[in-house]
């Protein structure tokens, strides 16, 4: 069965940003990332078979258009020692539900359980690097970011289902959020 996940995708700028600093870390340190864009995961990857993908994009439509566009805020770096480096996206109260909601209804809707987040919190993050990350690389790289700052936003007015070709992360399909009022 494919695997998908669920994601805001910032627009170009912040890709284009998000990018270098991924490209930057690789360049320098070795590291890498998953194959996909830059990109906030809202639901982890699952599967689904692609017979019932219609349905699957028939909840996510129906999900989307109920949920308000949500303001993202990007604040600095941050890690998950010791294998990943991200830029961090502030936990503000709606971007919060926004996931929580989600998650809720691909449970109940589709019976879609991402079994780790019913024990850890959600940590909203763009990943700039997560593979090849000795303990080492991970000193040198986070010595790298941890000073630097990064202050942007936007709005996250749209969810992003990407999909597994076997080689890397594609973008299956986009689902508008309702407009800021």
């Amino acid at each position: 069965m494919p695997r998908f996940f669920i994601a805001i995708i910032p627009p170009l700028p912040i890709v284009r940003d998000a990018n270098g600093v991924i490209q930057a870390l690789s360049d320098r340190h070795h590291t890498r990332t998953a194959n996909a864009p830059p990109h906030i995961t809202l639901q982890p990857p699952f599967e689904w078979p692609m017979k019932q993908l219609p349905q699957l994009e028939a909840t996510f439509t129906r999900f989307a258009t109920a949920q308000p566009a949500v303001p993202i805020m990007l604040a600095g770096f941050g890690a998950f020692a010791p294998r990943v480096l991200y830029i961090h996206v502030v936990r503000s109260p709606a971007l919060l539900q926004l996931q929580a909601t989600l998650m809720q209804q691909l449970e109940t809707a589709l019976g879609i359980v991402d079994a780790t987040s019913k024990t850890r919190p959600f940590v909203p993050h763009i990943t700039v690097a997560s593979r090849g990350m000795t303990p080492a690389v991970f000193q040198r790289a986070w010595a790298d970011l941890e000073a630097r700052s990064v202050d942007m936003d936007f709005l996250g007015d749209r969810l992003t289902l990407l999909i597994h070709s076997g080689q890397q992360w594609a973008i299956q399909a986009d689902y508008p959020l309702q407009p800021e009022p």
